[in-house]
């Protein structure tokens, strides 16, 4: 398995940005998958976004669409999402995962990091 490590988070308000990132660690020389979901408070964990081992391939939530951007750097090992035009409703903790396949479910995701508060004050 790898080790992920999110930064990034914190507070901004609306219609500021953010940048995440995830550090990889450990079995990184693997082709991994990587995806970002986000629980707020009294909700389940929800997708945001995921990228291909390549790069090639990114799929988006509807919520987020046109806002955020999924990125990667294998050569850092590091996976990024760029998040735009934030609102109150995207006020959760976000998590990067990694998965032997593309996927927009958390079911295929087997390595977790710890997750990193973003907050968004209208």
């Amino acid at each position: 398995q790898v080790q992920l490590v999110e930064s990034g988070g914190g507070l901004v308000q609306a219609g500021g940005s953010l940048r995440l990132s995830c550090a990889g660690s450990g079995r990184t020389g693997s082709n991994y998958a990587m995806g970002w979901f986000r629980q707020a408070p009294g909700k389940a964990r929800e997708f945001v976004a995921a990228i291909s081992w390549n790069g090639g391939r990114t799929y988006y939530a509807d919520s987020v669409k046109g806002r955020f951007a999924i990125s990667r750097d294998n050569a850092k090992s590091t996976a990024y999402l760029q998040m735009n035009s934030l609102e109150p409703e995207d006020t959760a903790v976000y998590y990067c995962a990694a998965a032997p396949v593309t996927s927009t479910l958390s079911s295929t995701y087997n390595s977790w990091g710890q997750g990193t508060q973003v907050t968004v004050s209208s």
